[in-house]
């Protein structure tokens, strides 16, 4: 009885060693004029989207950038797929990266769902820089979903942490058409 007590013991320890060991997401902090918004990454599920978006965090290429974008149910009239997001990330074309393969919600596995983070695109492979906050579950951002004709979807690569309600605060900002008269300036965003 004692052995095994002690064997339990031994895989406890060695479990929550291998647990403590275990790199957590990275988190960044986007700190705004209305207050700071806390995401966290997800490199393993979405590598590509990732790694884009930590180089531009890591290069500071964020910072000074805005909040530009806000995507209300009221001001797409035209859109027969709503959708409500907040859009920001708007890094000088001349300062942008190539623009990365994109990756589909099939392959991560990371759905557009209330608090996700998500690359802007035209095409597929066509992200850079910009990004988007999902303010409810937007399932039409999905692989198969109906925003874009192409069927792609969104590459989300993260969920934000703290901070919805500065999120919820830019986009209840009124706005001509789908953009902000003020945007609401990125003052950085870095790694926590």
């Amino acid at each position: 009885m004692r052995n095994q007590i002690l064997a339990m013991g031994v895989v406890l320890f060695l479990f929550a060693l291998t647990a403590a060991s275990q790199p957590a997401n990275p988190r960044v902090l986007i700190k705004t004029d209305l207050g700071t918004i806390e995401v966290e990454v997800d490199p393993v599920k979405a590598p590509i989207t990732a790694a884009n978006v930590l180089r531009y965090v890591d290069a500071g290429l964020y910072d000074g950038s805005s909040f530009f974008r806000v995507v209300t149910m009221q001001n797409q009239p035209a859109s027969p797929v709503k959708i409500e997001v907040v859009q920001g990330g708007d890094v000088p074309e001349e300062k942008c990266f190539p623009p990365i393969a994109h990756e589909t919600t099939a392959q991560t596995g990371l759905l557009h769902v209330v608090g996700a983070i998500s690359m802007a695109r035209a095409k597929p492979g066509t992200a850079t820089a910009s990004f988007f906050i999902c303010v409810g579950d937007q399932p039409e951002l999905d692989f198969g979903g109906h925003r874009n004709p192409d069927g792609q979807g969104f590459a989300a690569f993260g969920r934000v942490v703290t901070g919805m309600d500065v999120v919820r605060k830019i986009h209840q900002i009124p706005c001509e058409g789908q953009y902000l008269a003020e945007p609401v300036k990125i003052l950085s965003i870095t790694r926590k």
